[in-house]
């Protein structure tokens, strides 16, 4: 009888519930299917409504079926040394994807041990953990370990990691849906396989609330079995389905701009923020953009001076002290307002929180549910969302968004399939780890469901390249990373080798950022070095909430002192700009759709009609049957203006393989401008786009992946100087170059060259290097997203071509001409071009026949 199944018999009956019941509360149908599918050793995926109950239903699971013989009826008031003497071995493990989540949750699993297991430990593992406390979970890991993916690797990189590691009977993955469809979430994979190969009665649980392809997140988040293992009882997935109130409110502006351009801030709306937020006890204000924050946070102070000490910011480049502190006043209530990113997306209870508000669209529908489960943060309470829009356009995505989620419609997510950097990363881990035998190692690696079809050859070269670097590395020794013994295991030998493995140990890659600290010496957070870079010494920038001045900067630290008054730059964070999900894309085409039939349901699409009657007038709506495309003849050029609402990264990948199609037929220059609804093509030279575009969109021309539609967009873009960019990603992941070795930081600059070197040396001496490969892989899957390039070619052919010869920019697609325009325009010289345009536009469309005001009243009224 193995351990987990003989410690189940030892807690009585119904402890959970009795638990439940000393706090008032009555346990869902859901939560008792989660404690009996744990009571029968069943792994598993719960997925229920934010705010459900999720943590309860399988912690106290865990805790009624797990909890070591005797320890719960211990008495309460045994003295701490015998609890510690007592204590249990590690456990349970909780991974987390955020570290605010991880200390929030931390709190919230602490909470009935001491009436359910008071000899249980606990203790949190992330990287804003105190040294002190790493060194006491050195010395013994508590019975609870709550962590992150990259920390559970380092744990994974101990010589002792099997020893420490054995007793795990238990690991949660919260958040499931976050890590599912990255690294990450391989790297977690991997560590799975891993702890269920030391213990075959190994449980694991996924927790989410959005996610749409639940079958598939459950499978990719179980290791496969061993065929020696014995048989496991099947998984379950469990949904949780409550009564639960969504409500998503759209703050409507009081002038809709019929010729609205995309990607100001949408301070026109502050006055009504302002009220909305006075209003309230307390308030989450998200955004998409952490510079996006940055300005938010400035226009409510300089708005209400006296918010002062009760408003606060949070992102993840502000310091780790700083974010607990505004994690704390919401908490207990302290705060009226947070300005914050993703930062404050998952999972964290804070309970507090009256209203949330959305700053801009959120791009998708999981992630609009995410943030509006941060208020009404607990079962029967109403979770609701207020959208503030930034242009008129945002209005229909709003409508969308409500569509969309009242069908149930949420974004489906896909695990990476065998990424060789996490593999080769995981391949030293193991080494440092107490070592391996290839063989019994492979079979491992492929009950992650990542790699269940790695390939042998594949297996084969990421072995080779941890222990010569490949073929063009072999004559270096800091690329014999691993090597046998002389009894076949495979180790790491050299100390400053493991040493640095260590350090760079995970699968998040950004750009190197640069500490913010003042002069004085206080330190603010860190920026993109690429930021910083840009700046002269006096220059003025906005940062944590303050106007600073740039004194010095020195060894990767911008000294910094607060500046007066003035205009302030913005800090850029990569990775801001998220593309339109293509569920809330075809809701918005079913939105658009009931536009053109005369139904405008929602007051949201109300406020967006005068937009919208332009745009059919002048040319037409985009539909799900019809493809709209405009052509327009200006002094710059032949403008293409084509709208499939496919998201930004489609569009660009389309833009450029339609450019190279075109051009294969006519020698042409083109200028690309993208953005969420569509692309704009400008040409040198005249194009009869009438005739040509059906052409190479119609049959013949290769949509689908495999049949050379890759290469023709390889062949379009500079697909070289992108696959590089990847390549430095998969290089650091891989362990070619290191962010920072013990004891030191590296700018940005010299990473870049690291990288570029190898890149060169690999596709000169190495080209079946499989890097290069990954590289142009992702390059494909994920800036290109190529399967939904390759479907979106594939409905735009099943559309009706609908092309409109326009004498004057349309609402659609002055948005693209400003794309364009912000490449060479300062913010000033666009602003005064942009309101030339509008003021001209708008005039165009008063004079056009059934537009004028009067018209518009009597549309609105008869609806």
């Amino acid at each position: 009888m193995s351990t987990a199944r003989r410690s189940r018999k030892t807690a009585p009956p119904g402890a959970a519930a009795a638990w439940m019941a000393t706090r008032g509360w009555q346990p869902f149908a859901f939560q008792h299917e989660v404690w009996q599918a744990l009571g029968e050793g069943r792994s598993g995926l719960l997925h229920a409504t934010t705010g459900a109950g999720k943590t309860y239903a399988v912690w106290l699971g865990a805790l009624q079926h797990l909890a070591r013989a005797g320890t719960a009826v211990a008495p309460v008031e045994a003295t701490l040394q015998a609890r510690r003497a007592a204590a249990a071995p590690l456990t349970v493990l909780w991974i987390t994807p955020m570290r605010a989540l991880a200390a929030d949750t931390l709190r919230a699993l602490q909470a009935p041990l001491p009436d359910m297991a008071p000899t249980w430990t606990s203790g949190l593992r992330t990287g804003d953990t105190a040294s002190g406390e790493r060194a006491a979970q050195d010395r013994r890991l508590p019975t609870l370990l709550v962590t992150t993916p990259e920390s559970v690797s380092l744990l994974l990189a101990r010589a002792d990691a099997q020893e420490r590691l054995r007793h795990v009977q238990l690991v949660v993955v919260d958040e499931w849906h976050e890590l599912v469809g990255n690294k990450r979430g391989v790297q977690a994979q991997l560590a799975l396989a891993r702890l269920s190969g030391w213990n075959p009665a190994l449980q694991v649980w996924g927790m989410s609330a959005t996610l749409g392809n639940l079958r598939e997140a459950l499978d990719t988040l179980l290791p496969r079995s061993a065929p020696e293992a014995p048989t496991a009882p099947p998984a379950v997935l469990v949904q949780g389905r409550i009564d639960k109130a969504l409500q998503v409110d759209v703050m409507l502006p009081p002038k809709v701009d019929r010729f609205a351009w995309a990607g100001h801030m949408g301070l026109a709306l502050l006055p009504q923020v302002v009220q909305s937020i006075a209003a309230c006890a307390s308030t989450l204000v998200f955004t998409n953009t952490r510079s996006q924050a940055e300005r938010w946070y400035q226009a409510l102070l300089e708005a209400r001076p006296d918010w002062a000490g009760t408003l606060a910011l949070h992102h993840g480049s502000l310091g780790q002290e700083v974010r607990a502190w505004v994690e704390a006043g919401l908490k207990t209530g302290q705060l009226k307002a947070v300005v914050c990113t993703s930062s404050l997306d998952l999972g964290v209870d804070f309970l507090p929180v009256e209203q949330v508000l959305q700053i801009g669209s959120a791009k998708g529908v999981g992630r609009l549910v995410q943030r509006a489960g941060r208020s009404g943060h607990a079962p029967g309470r109403t979770s609701s969302i207020t959208l503030v829009p930034t242009h008129s356009l945002e209005l229909v995505e709003a409508a969308a968004a409500r569509h969309a989620l009242a069908q149930g419609r949420i974004e489906d997510r896909h695990t990476p399939r065998a990424p060789l950097d996490v593999l080769v990363q995981h391949l030293v881990t193991v080494a440092l780890g107490g070592g391996f035998l290839p063989e019994a190692l492979l079979a491992e690696v492929r009950r992650a469901p990542a790699y269940a079809t790695l390939a042998d050859n594949d297996w084969q070269w990421a072995l080779q390249f941890v222990r010569q670097g490949g073929t063009s590395l072999a004559s270096y020794p800091d690329f014999h990373r691993v090597v046998p013994d002389d009894a076949g295991v495979w180790r790491v030998p050299d100390a400053r080798l493991a040493r640095r493995h260590r350090s760079n140990i995970g699968t998040i890659v950004s750009d190197a950022s640069m500490q913010v600290q003042f002069v004085s010496g206080g330190r603010l957070g860190s920026v993109e070095e690429s930021f910083i870079a840009r700046l002269r010494k006096g220059d003025v920038f906005l940062f944590a909430g303050r106007l600073l001045e740039l004194v010095r900067t020195q060894q990767m630290t911008a000294y910094v002192r607060v500046a007066p008054r003035g205009s302030a730059a913005l800090p850029r964070w990569n990775g801001g700009r998220m593309p339109l999900s293509n569920t809330l894309a075809d809701a918005m085409l079913e939105m658009l759709e009931q536009a053109e039939r005369g139904v405008y349901a929602s007051p949201e699409m109300q406020c967006a009609r005068p937009l919208l009657a332009v745009q059919e007038a002048w040319s037409a709506l985009p539909t799900p049957g019809r493809l709209v495309a405009e052509t327009l003849h200006t002094r710059e050029g032949w403008h293409l203006y084509l709208y499939p609402l496919a998201g930004r990264l489609v569009h660009l990948g389309l833009a450029g393989l339609l450019a190279w199609r075109a051009s294969q037929q006519v020698p042409n220059t083109f200028s690309i401008a993208v953005n969420d609804y569509g692309l704009e093509l400008l040409s040198a030279k005249p194009i009869d786009w009438a005739m040509l575009l059906p052409r190479i969109l119609g049959e013949g021309t290769p949509t689908t992946i495999g049949s050379g539609l890759e290469e023709e967009v390889l062949a379009s873009l500079n697909a070289t100087e992108m696959a590089r960019r990847r390549f430095r990603e998969i290089a650091r992941i891989a362990g070619l170059i290191f962010q920072s070795h013990p004891g030191e930081q590296r700018s940005s600059r010299q990473l870049q060259a690291s990288s570029s070197l190898y890149y060169d040396v690999f596709a000169q001496y190495d080209p079946g290097n499989l890097l290069l490969a990954q590289a142009r892989a992702e390059l494909l899957a994920n800036e290109l997203d190529m399967e939904r390039l390759a479907r979106t070619l594939r409905g735009m052919q099943a559309q009706t071509l609908s092309i409109h010869a326009l004498t004057r920019p349309t609402p659609f697609a002055l948005p693209l001409m400003v794309e364009r325009f912000r490449e060479r325009l300062s913010t000033e010289t666009l602003a005064d071009r942009l309101a030339r345009m509008v003021q001209a536009l708008e005039k165009a469309a008063d004079e056009t026949p059934g537009l004028g005001p009067a018209t518009a009243r009597s549309k609105r009224a008869r609806t």
